[in-house]
């Protein structure tokens, strides 16, 4: 994404030109099969074959991009990151909301931050608990194309419980009166110039988030890639970061196929995370409609059982996520690019 894009054709001879549209790489076989290609890092790239490309563009905030994959199905991409992909993001998603619910003894009310695709909407709105979810992104341009295209998500956004907002996360929590038993952060990976990082900051979560939720309330984000090579790029300091704020911090972790990493998420609350192992599974059977593709006891049991380096790391680690000294993943946002 405004890198230079190769498009290899027949004769095995790239062409290289520039490019400001979110398809980072482009190439195309003999058979007149194009790729995607996702730059992890410097020495190091993700590569599918594509079906088409359903959407370009670059908003106000970010640069978007909507794909029809072989593999993943559509998929979703924001400043060149793969943020959701059809075939695997139940993970993810189940991953994101449902452990906080579950944990809560009788969660009415949730705001999340982002999940424009509509997604973790979708996933709380199978507790029968749930009576308010407000979904408040920024960008509108997201926010509407998922709605055309990922119509998985059709039934979330038609609810009468829902109650959409576009607008900055920090500015909409910072100026309702009103208190959620759970705030999600479904946001975008903290790249530099990105619109997301200052929600992973200490002075958010203890100034403007934390006084929104209820005494038992429960507070979860998406925390970044989690893997050996990756989970000190933002994981560790998100971790360590809420633990200057909050009494209780539960780190766990999946693995993500199409994002090619394992992925890490926090969640945290100053009531203890009490419910028995096997009392999740009677919550979800009690509480959620339908069945969970994914999370079950057991399968969050091994997700907060966290290998040794990741253990160790997450108890070393020092660093607390600020404005001034923040860690970003691979990338860069659309502000960074223009400057």
């Amino acid at each position: 994404m405004g890198e230079a894009v190769e498009i290899m054709f027949g004769n095995g001879f790239p062409e290289i030109h520039k490019d400001t549209s979110p398809i980072q790489t482009l190439h195309s076989n003999q058979q007149d099969c194009h790729w995607y290609e996702e730059t992890i890092d410097d020495d190091l790239k993700w590569s599918f074959a594509l079906n088409s490309v359903l959407h370009t563009g670059t908003s106000e905030y970010q640069e978007i991009a909507l794909l029809d994959t072989k593999h993943f199905g559509k998929v979703l991409v924001i400043d060149g990151k793969m943020q959701s992909a059809e075939r695997d993001e139940f993970i993810y998603h189940e991953c994101l909301i449902h452990p906080a619910l579950l944990f809560h003894p009788n969660p009415k009310t949730v705001f999340i931050m982002g999940g424009g695709e509509g997604s973790a909407a979708r996933e709380i709105l199978k507790h029968k608990t749930i009576e308010k979810v407000v979904m408040c992104d920024i960008d509108q341009e997201v926010v509407d194309f998922c709605r055309r295209f990922l119509t998985v998500n059709s039934e979330a956004f038609c609810s009468n419980k829902l109650e959409l907002v576009i607008k900055d996360a920090k500015a909409e929590l910072e100026k309702r009166e009103e208190k959620f038993d759970i705030i999600v952060g479904d946001l975008a990976d903290p790249v530099e110039g990105g619109p997301c990082y200052q929600l992973y900051t200490k002075s958010f979560y203890q100034n403007i988030l934390k006084p929104k939720l209820t005494p038992n309330g429960i507070f979860v984000t998406q925390a970044g890639p989690a893997g050996i090579f990756t989970h000190k790029e933002v994981f560790t300091s998100i971790y360590n970061t809420m633990k200057q704020v909050f009494n209780h911090v539960k780190a766990y972790t999946a693995h993500v196929p199409s994002f090619a990493d394992t992925w890490g998420w926090v969640m945290a609350s100053d009531q203890e995370f009490e419910v028995g192992w096997n009392e999740i599974d009677q919550r979800i059977e009690d509480r959620v409609k339908g069945e969970l593709m994914y999370l079950n006891a057991p399968s969050f049991l091994s997700a907060a059982t966290l290998n040794k380096t990741i253990s160790l790391a997450l108890e070393k680690e020092t660093e607390v996520y600020s404005e001034e000294n923040a860690r970003f993943i691979h990338g860069h946002g659309v502000a960074y690019r223009h400057t």
